[in-house]
């Protein structure tokens, strides 16, 4: 006679920056679950200690990985583009490669939001495609964290003309 054996899945819970993170593990996987695992000196090299990835490095790799996919004009919501225009003409100020980038990281998987500034005649649909296409390739390659998932909020579009007139727009007054 043939039984049934139902497993569910067990949920790790990670505190990381003082937010707690949910993420779903399949039963078997967990440290508690009672496989035997080698410790000490029976362990590979590989498996002696654990590794910790901050949340900074996941947003600055999303965040790199969605500038490389043109198409993208700028990153962020309307208040950190300003103070981060205004960052980036300071002498010696370097650019926020994290702006518009949030993420959760739990010990194995990370999800990411991301907010993009378009540029005008771009499919918005191929391009978020491309970019979350991008952003899990680059962060499962670099950090071996399992991505859930990447939610793209468009924030804005840039249209063609948008330096232009806000320049000529400084020069010429509308009233005498």
């Amino acid at each position: 006679m043939a039984t049934d054996t139902k497993t569910t899945p067990s949920t790790d819970s990670v505190t990381n920056s003082g937010k707690a993170a949910r993420f779903e593990q399949p039963s078997g996987t967990g440290r508690s679950a009672g496989t035997n695992l080698s410790t000490g000196a029976e362990a590979p090299a590989g498996d002696r200690g654990r590794t910790s990835i901050a949340d900074v490095v996941v947003v600055k790799i999303a965040g790199m990985a969605a500038r490389e996919i043109p198409g993208v004009h700028d990153m962020g919501g309307g208040l950190s583009r300003t103070i981060g225009a205004v960052r980036d003409r300071v002498p010696g100020g370097r650019p926020n490669v994290g702006r518009g980038v949030k993420v959760e990281v739990g010990e194995r998987q990370t999800a990411i939001d991301l907010e993009l500034v378009v540029e005008y005649g771009v499919s918005i649909k191929d391009l978020a495609s491309d970019v979350r296409e991008n952003v899990i390739l680059a962060v499962e390659r670099i950090t071996g964290l399992e991505v859930v998932e990447v939610n793209i909020a468009i924030d804005d579009v840039r249209l063609p003309d948008d330096e232009d007139s806000s320049a000529s727009a400084g020069d010429q007054s509308r009233v005498a």
